[in-house]
């Protein structure tokens, strides 16, 4: 071959050479792609069947309502149901308040010492036995009790909107048992809430099938 043939081939072997090499480096560049065989299953989304993700979607929102009202009363969620539980019961040992909100007796003395802090109630040793300490709503923890009971009231009524009375009682069955539930395996003891066993009889438990179209 002549120097000038060469010359004219030598370009084009040159541009050939150059394109095989960048496609060996994007293919080298490329990630290897996963071994997925047919029994691999993905994760599901969550939520996507579970009731326990739907129960803390639910219990996240309605708290953060409850939240923003009660900062109204100088009050955070979560310390309305310890004004709720006094102004129902009047005056209540520690063991009987931790009892009934289903919380650790440590738990229920921080709160009540906060609730203290600003006047809302006031403790006192049982008589002939020091040990023994009783919790009260003051004047002001009363009156924050009927504020607290309107504000808990109108959450409600946004919370289960479009749901009939038979929906709501069966929910409310439904969430109590499956409090009982991990009360018992967390080693939890509680009060059961008055009006449970009479409710229990009155709701049969079967869920209404709706009647052909």
């Amino acid at each position: 071959m002549r120097a000038d043939e060469r010359m004219e081939a030598e370009p084009g072997e040159g541009l050939a050479r150059a394109a095989m090499a960048a496609r060996a480096g994007a293919k080298d560049d490329r990630e290897p792609e996963p071994n997925m065989s047919k029994s691999d299953k993905r994760l599901r989304p969550p939520g996507s069947k579970s009731v326990g993700w739907a129960l803390v979607q639910a219990a996240r929102l309605h708290r953060s309502r409850v939240g923003d009202r009660l900062a109204t009363l100088d009050l955070f969620a979560g310390q309305e149901q310890v004004v709720q539980a006094l102004a129902a019961a009047g005056t209540m040992t520690m063991g009987d308040l931790a009892a009934t909100l289903r919380v650790r007796p440590p738990t229920a003395s921080k709160t009540i010492s906060r609730l203290a802090a600003l006047g809302f109630v006031e403790r006192r040793a049982e008589a002939g036995d020091g040990r023994i300490v009783r919790v009260r709503l003051t004047e002001t923890g009363l009156a924050k009790a009927a504020a607290i009971e309107r504000i808990w009231d109108e959450v409600e009524a946004e919370l289960l909107d479009g749901f009939d009375g038979k929906e709501k009682r069966r929910l409310r069955k439904l969430l109590r048992k499956a409090a009982r539930n991990l009360a018992e395996v967390s080693g939890v003891t509680g009060h059961e809430v008055e009006g449970d066993s009479e409710m229990d009889e009155d709701e049969p438990d079967t869920l209404a099938v709706p009647e052909a179209l």
